[in-house]
């Protein structure tokens, strides 16, 4: 069975998810943006073991704690999808833009794409390409639970932003319309920002999604 713990992080409260397979305890934090002690105790408490860091898109505030923490564990860092690099190679100016401790530019281990799948202990992930917010974003999607991490695409009764580089609306509204919203009106997503939702809820409410 998957199990989750949402940790906000970073004066932004970014959602970073601590994702959990109950049968092995083999766990993935998804957008470890900073706070490191604060997601390390929560490992800690939930008794269980990181395997990976999974990244949904480049923004510093949803991987600004990832490289610090695979190099303590030696575990690797998997995502998004390689349209985001720009946004890796940019982190030290994304820092100082938002008024962040400096950090150093890394690289994802690994790149994903549109049909991939995760493992995390005896759970899959589903890999969807959803650009609009960022070119690279990824969503993670676990059927057998009906759960779906979503980063900055989709809010509860909101969408993510579209005018930072290299960002598109349309494109957007696209990839939560074509690639999400099919997906089934059960299914819940845990958003980047802000309290869970279901698709069904934003399909009926969302006043973007009109």
């Amino acid at each position: 069975m998957l199990k989750y713990r949402v940790i906000p992080v970073t004066r932004y409260q970014q959602n970073c998810s601590l994702v959990w397979c109950s049968n092995t305890h083999s766990a993935v934090l998804i957008d470890a943006g900073g706070d490191i002690e604060q997601l390390q105790l929560a490992v800690k408490e939930e008794g269980v073991t990181l395997e990976k860091l999974l990244l949904t898109h480049g923004h510093l505030d949803h991987v600004g704690g990832a490289h610090t923490i695979a190099e303590q564990l030696n575990i690797p860092i998997i995502g998004p999808h390689q349209a985001d690099r720009f946004w890796f190679e940019r982190l030290a100016d994304q820092a100082k833009m938002f008024g962040f401790a400096h950090i150093e530019p890394f690289m994802p281990n690994q790149w994903l794409i549109e049909g991939e799948q995760i493992s995390v202990g005896n759970e899959l992930f589903d890999v969807l390409h959803c650009p609009g917010h960022t070119p690279g974003h990824i969503v993670f999607y676990n059927a057998a639970s009906q759960t779906a991490f979503v980063g900055d695409v989709l809010f509860q009764n909101s969408v993510g932003r579209s005018d930072f580089p290299m960002g598109n609306h349309a494109d957007l509204i696209s990839s939560i319309k074509e690639k999400l919203l099919p997906l089934g009106d059960e299914i819940r997503f845990i958003p980047g920002h802000g309290p869970s939702s279901t698709f069904g809820e934003e399909r009926r409410n969302n006043p973007y999604l009109v």
